[in-house]
């Protein structure tokens, strides 16, 4: 599992979103599902920032300092300034914030399952003709 995998969890992520929410306007009603929907766009920014952050601060040729100090300044105090203020909006209740800030955390638990349990390998497969010939 490499970054992809991050990337494309992000996607699913966003696509189970774009599904959620209209269901969720109509089962949930407007503020909680605004509020799952909130926190679940927080969730895909904070995850996609953290693995910038990793990929400009953890490099074989060194960090790059000004691109880290970058990400860092806006992911930590404004990404979770951000998320402070959801949670204060009185109309927003806290459950289902958290239910929207965790759930990428659940679709990155749910592709990993699958991966251990289809045994995917992101590996081109070889054909055995192409082994026998090397």
């Amino acid at each position: 599992m490499g970054l992809a995998f991050i990337d494309r969890s992000l996607r699913t992520f966003g696509v189970v979103l774009m599904i959620f929410l209209p269901f969720g306007l109509y089962y949930l009603g407007t503020f909680p599902a605004l509020a799952i929907f909130s926190g679940g766009i927080w969730g895909m920014l904070n995850l996609l920032f953290l693995s910038k952050l990793v990929k400009v601060s953890l490099r074989p040729e060194g960090a790059d300092r000004n691109k880290t100090l970058l990400i860092a300044v806006f992911k930590f105090p404004v990404l979770y300034a951000a998320g402070y203020f959801l949670l204060m909006i009185p109309q927003f209740e806290p459950l289902m914030l958290v239910i929207g800030f965790t759930g990428m955390l659940g679709i990155i638990v749910l592709r990993a399952l699958s991966r251990v349990i289809i045994q995917v390998n992101d590996q081109p497969h070889k054909s055995s003709n192409a082994q026998g010939m090397a």
